[in-house]
């Protein structure tokens, strides 16, 4: 496999293309924002933005981990810094169904979760404590997994879309870990899947948590690829076994990370050819996130964005972006470096003539 022989020389050589330096984008008077909206809202189509206002709903208390807030950031700055116009952005017309769910989830375990009877120790290991069994916290987790569904089916249509949350790998078929309870991307790779809409699908994790429910749920299967690129060291403690896991050193900085994503990526659209890219595009591999161990600066998530939508759609693959983890105390901070992949896209689907 082209992957394999890849994944041997990943430090043989440097990627191409990639010395542009995109942290000016972070300015929200830069000439290249002005540059981008003008083509922008002067196309045809523009970038599909998918956002439901139940995302950021539910409260934890002061001081949990956990960024609920950030989703609705992002969803304001995308407007606010004119990246896009409200016309753009399309709310799942419900939540989703279980039907859906049951295509991936335990029967007994979406029941329990939706009626808020959850055990102490299931609770215990999703990470949000009481709150688990709030009814907002019900609706916005069948929320976002609506909302991906909805991302992927707009990407299918135009190419490439972006949501303004997903990614919540963690989650397996009878329960939740790691703040996460339902899990969106198996989910709407099974229901795509199951329409005939696609054939092959690619779950492209480059969260720096491994997708360890993601791998699980779909280990041994041949339609549905899950390539998981994660720090070595960090959580969860017991990997699963992705089709393919690309585990990473603690400490690698931008240039070699950027390597080794354009390699890897580039060898796996080559020998899968997926009908479909669902994109796990976690923040949490930057220096500054409170549960990495890597160290990128903003300037090599932007590099990264760039490069992976760059190459899925070059291929004629449509891609469907979700913004996966990110940990930082200022949500202001943090929903700016979950916009970068939406500024990205934005480029690109102007680039691409979408």
């Amino acid at each position: 496999m082209l992957w394999r022989r890849v994944l041997l020389s990943q430090h043989s050589k440097r990627p191409s293309g990639l010395d542009v330096t995109w942290t000016y984008l972070l300015s929200p008077s830069s000439d290249r924002k002005q540059e981008i909206r003008q083509h922008r809202f002067s196309a045809v189509a523009a970038l599909p933005i998918i956002h439901h206002p139940a995302y950021s709903k539910p409260q934890l208390p002061d001081g949990h981990r956990f960024p609920m807030g950030v989703f609705q950031r992002v969803h304001d700055l995308l407007i606010e810094d004119q990246v896009i116009q409200a016309s753009q952005v399309h709310v799942p017309a419900g939540i989703a169904t279980d039907d859906q769910l049951h295509m991936v989830h335990d029967k007994d375990f979406v029941a329990r979760f939706s009626n808020g009877t959850l055990s102490e120790a299931e609770v215990r290991r999703i990470g949000f404590g009481e709150v688990t069994r709030h009814p907002d916290l019900i609706e916005r987790t069948k929320a976002e997994v609506a909302g991906t569904l909805l991302t992927a089916e707009l990407a299918l249509q135009h190419g490439l879309a972006c949501n303004t949350a997903g990614g919540t790998h963690h989650a397996f078929p009878s329960f939740g870990s790691g703040f996460c309870i339902l899990n969106d991307l198996a989910v709407t790779a099974e229901v795509l899947l199951h329409r005939n809409a696609v054939d092959r699908v690619l779950i492209l994790d480059l969260d720096v948590h491994q997708g360890d429910g993601t791998a699980f749920i779909f280990q041994g299967r041949k339609d549905v690829f899950t390539l998981s690129m994660h720090a070595a060291n960090n959580f969860p403690a017991r990997k699963q076994n992705s089709t393919l896991d690309v585990p990473l050193p603690d400490g690698m900085e931008d240039d070699d990370y950027l390597r080794t994503v354009a390699e890897v990526v580039s060898g796996v659209l080559q020998d899968f050819r997926p009908d479909l890219v669902l994109y796990d595009a976690g923040v949490d591999p930057h220096a500054d996130d409170k549960l990495g161990r890597l160290k990128l600066t903003d300037n090599g998530l932007m590099r990264r964005e760039m490069q992976v939508l760059d190459s899925v759609m070059a291929a004629g693959i449509p891609i469907a972006g979700n913004i996966g983890g990110g940990y930082h105390p200022d949500l202001t901070v943090l929903a700016r470096r979950h916009c970068l992949l939406h500024w990205a896209a934005t480029q690109m689907f102007v680039d691409h003539k979408l």
